[in-house]
């Protein structure tokens, strides 16, 4: 009896639909995002529309990993929000072939490529709470303007503040969201990505590429905080204190750049790594002139001998025609003694 209660405890504590732990992060898998861009090319490219589908995975102490996805057929009115119509019976017919071939992907959500969130948006998350206890809502932009920043958003459904309960009993929650595979996967977006990746282009070229794209967006995150302190500042924004503790925590984490022995140190270490940069652009266009030397001495070579070629063909040439010409002069002069003879014969006769 207590060994079967323990393993009903057990069953409680890791079932994805009665796990009580809040969801922390949220990981987008590359087949997630796949299928969404290939779903919004067919449905809705060159439109206004956005397209809608649901997310599958596992969730495990707060963290929410998205591993596949299939579209159920949206509609929605322009004019009038409220309007829209989602194929709940379409997608209850796919999640039950779904679970077929892999019965541990349950229902975490649904999808849209918005790209950002619309009115019914509520109303679609409260449909997708029948299916799971807490549905995601993931925004996918599948035509991003912004290289610097991931294309997913992941909201949460919460239940609204009491100030806020008078427009609306429930409001989004943003969760942080992050791009993950596992190395089956990585070997996948590998292949797919040989057609695109410049092979010109070396490994420190790209990763100094990275460091670059890395700082601006360092760059623009320090201005959206400094644009949310002056709204503050000046009234425009309520003060919400949890921000103020994350950003006293980063200002606490930022090194003094004051200090004499810190500074020398950044400064040899930064000398360090532009030695390094320089020795290597240095003996690597010492090893592209080289190579440009060799191709061109191998070209040159390549061209006397394809000339020396021709040239000994050209000989070969002329002297079987010369032979030929000596064959036929001999066969000649032997047919015309072997005509003379014959008409000797006859002369003497006569």
């Amino acid at each position: 009896k207590c060994k079967h209660a323990a393993t009903f405890q057990l069953f409680r504590l890791t079932s994805p639909h009665t796990m009580s732990t809040p969801i922390e992060t949220v990981v987008i898998h590359p087949l997630v995002l796949l299928a969404a861009v290939d779903h919004f090319n067919r449905v809705a490219k060159d439109t206004k529309k956005r397209v809608v589908g649901v997310l599958l995975g596992e969730t495990f102490k707060g963290k929410v990993d998205v591993l596949n996805s299939y579209a159920v057929p949206f509609e929605e009115d322009r004019k009038d929000p409220s309007i829209w119509f989602l194929d709940h019976t379409f997608h209850e017919n796919m999640y039950d072939m779904f679970r077929k071939v892999n019965a541990k992907e349950k229902v975490v959500g649904w999808y849209s490529t918005g790209p950002k969130i619309r009115g019914p948006d509520l109303e679609i998350t409260e449909l997708f709470r029948k299916y799971t206890k807490n549905p995601l809502l993931v925004i996918i932009d599948v035509q991003p303007t912004d290289d610097l920043t991931i294309p997913t958003e992941a909201y949460l459904s919460v239940q609204s503040s009491p100030e806020e309960q008078s427009v609306s009993e429930r409001t989004f929650q943003h969760i942080p969201t992050e791009i993950g595979a596992a190395e089956p996967e990585e070997i996948g977006v590998e292949h797919l990505l040989r057609d695109i990746r410049d092979k010109t282009v070396s490994t420190l070229t790209t990763q100094i590429a990275h460091k670059v794209s890395s700082l601006r967006n360092l760059r623009k995150h320090v201005d959206e905080i400094e644009t949310y302190l002056t709204n503050v500042c000046s009234g425009k924004i309520a003060v919400n204190p949890k921000i103020i503790y994350l950003l006293q925590g980063i200002y606490n984490l930022s090194p003094n750049l004051k200090v004499e022995n810190l500074q020398k140190s950044f400064a040899v270490k930064g000398n360090d790594m532009m030695l390094v940069v320089y020795l290597c652009s240095l003996i690597r266009s010492v090893i592209a002139l080289h190579n440009l030397i060799n191709n061109h001495q191998m070209n040159k070579d390549a061209e006397i001998k394809a000339k020396e070629d021709k040239d000994k063909e050209a000989t070969a040439a002329t002297k079987a025609k010369q032979k030929k010409d000596e064959e036929s002069k001999k066969k000649s002069e032997g047919e015309k003694e072997s005509s003379d003879s014959k008409e000797k014969p006859k002369k003497s006769s006569k």
